[in-house]
C-alpha cells in the first residue's frame, strides 16, 4: 500500500507514523530524542528512527515509504528544509531534509511544528471551513500559525506566528528570547507551572495541578490562572488586530483545561475588542496528534506536486 512516513520531533521524544493514501495511520511508534548526550545525538536517533520506519513499511506494507515529512520545533525554513535553531535540541543549521533524504532514497518535507499541527488542523480539525484562522498552541512554549485557505503562511524568514515573543508586560519577566514580558512567559503551559508552584509552595506542582484548584475554588490559583488568561488575552487581541482571523483554534497542554481556561479566556478577549470583529473561540480537536498528522500532509503534498522542493507555506 502506498504510504508515507510521518514524524513529529518534540524538545523530549517524537511520535510517528506510516499514514496510507487517505490519511488513515497503518502504524505508530515512538522514541526519545536522546537530546540529553547532544545535538549530533538528536539528530542521528531522527535518522535512525527513520529508517525503521522505512524498513518497517518495506517488509509489513508492501513497499517501502514514498516521502517522509518532518515537524520539529525552534526556527525552521521550510523552503531550504533546514532546522535552523533549537533551544530545547540544542542544534543549530541543519539540514534535516537532505540528510533524511539521502539516507532514503525518497523526497522529503520538513516543517516547523507548530505550523505543521495547524495545517493538520486546518484540513482534519477545528480549522476546517475557516479561510482565515490563527492556530496557538499553549504548551512548554507558546507559539501560533497563521492559516490561510487551508495553507500556512511562514513568512518571508520562517518565523510567522510567534505570538510567545509579542511583548505584553513591557519591562516583565526577562524572556530567552532577549526580550522582557513576552505572552509565553506569562501564558504558557510552563510558566503557569511556575507560578503555581511558587504560590502553593510545591515545587512539583503543575499547570494541570493549577485548574484542578481553579475548580476547586482555590482563591491563589484562580489569582495565577487569570493573570495568565489576561496576558494571553492581551496576546490575541494584537494577533486578531493585525490578522482579522475568524477564527481563533487554541491548542496545547493549557487547552486540555477545557471550559476552565475557554471560559474566562472568550470573556477576556470579548472584554479587550473595541473596533475589531471577535472571532470565534474554539478548542484545537487533534490534541498531541496535529504535528504527525501535519507532518504526513506535508508528505503526502508532495506526491501531488511535481515540485522538487516543498514550498514556503506547505
Amino acid at each position: 500500500m502506498r504510504h508515507v512516513i510521518a514524524l513529529d520531533v518534540g524538545g523530549t521524544g517524537m511520535k510517528a507514523a506510516l499514514v496510507g493514501p487517505e490519511g488513515e495511520p497503518l502504524h505508530r511508534a515512538r522514541r526519545a530524542t536522546g537530546r540529553e548526550r547532544g545535538s549530533d545525538a538528536v539528530v542521528g536517533n531522527i535518522l535512525d528512527f527513520a529508517a525503521e520506519l522505512h524498513a518497517y513499511g518495506a517488509e509489513h506494507l508492501g513497499g517501502p515509504a514514498a516521502a517522509v515529512g518532518v515537524a520539529v520545533a525552534g526556527v525552521v525554513d521550510e523552503a531550504r528544509g533546514i532546522a535552523v535553531y533549537s533551544a530545547n535540541l540544542g542544534w543549530r543549521d541543519v539540514p534535516l531534509r537532505d540528510l533524511l533524504a539521502r539516507r532514503l532514497g525518497v523526497p522529503v518535507a520538513l516543517g516547523h511544528d507548530v505550523r505543521t499541527g495547524g495545517l493538520a488542523e486546518a484540513r482534519l480539525g477545528a480549522g476546517r471551513g475557516a479561510d482565515r484562522f490563527l492556530f496557538v498552541a499553549l504548551g512548554t512554549g507558546l507559539a501560533g500559525a497563521i492559516g490561510l485557505d487551508g495553507r500556512m503562511e511562514a513568512g518571508a524568514h520562517g518565523s510567522a506566528g510567534e505570538i510567545g515573543h509579542v511583548v505584553v508586560r513591557p519591562g516583565g519577566s526577562p524572556c530567552p528570547c532577549g526580550q522582557r514580558g513576552c505572552l509565553e512567559r506569562y501564558a504558557s503551559a510552563a510558566a503557569v507551572s511556575e507560578a503555581w508552584a511558587a504560590a502553593c509552595g510545591d515545587p512539583d506542582a503543575g499547570a494541570a495541578d493549577c485548574a484542578k484548584a481553579v475548580t476547586s475554588g482555590d482563591p491563589n490559583a484562580t489569582r495565577v490562572w487569570q493573570d495568565a488568561v489576561d496576558a494571553l488575552a492581551d496576546g490575541l487581541v494584537t494577533a486578531l488586530t493585525l490578522l482579522d482571523p475568524g477564527r481563533l483554534v487554541i491548542g496545547g497542554g493549557l487547552a486540555e483545561a477545557g471550559d476552565t481556561l475557554f471560559t474566562p479566556l472568550r470573556d477576556a478577549v470579548r472584554r479587550r475588542v473595541t473596533f475589531q470583529r471577535l472571532p470565534s473561540i474554539v478548542p484545537a480537536a487533534l490534541g498531541d496528534l496535529a504535528g504527525c498528522l501535519g507532518a504526513g500532509l506535508l508528505a503526502q503534498d508532495l506526491l501531488t506536486t511535481t515540485a522538487t522542493t516543498p514550498e514556503v507555506t506547505a
